[in-house]
């Protein structure tokens, strides 16, 4: 079964970059397609975070 992740991006001032969602079966799968979103959209070093479906961060980068 698939969960909903939600990915989002921020500038220090607080502006949303990026605000996706997407389907992982698992946290640890989720991790990876979040970064590999990340790389992609040269968002890296930016201030993310990654949450799943319960709430909790796969990823986080201040």
């Amino acid at each position: 079964m698939s969960n909903v992740y939600k990915l989002t991006v921020f500038e220090p001032t607080g502006e949303k970059l990026l605000d996706e969602s997407f389907t992982a079966e698992n946290n640890k799968l989720a991790k990876e397609i979040g970064h590999k979103m990340l790389v992609e959209k040269n968002f890296l070093e930016k201030t993310h975070r990654c949450t799943s479906p319960q709430g909790s961060l796969v990823l986080f980068h201040s």
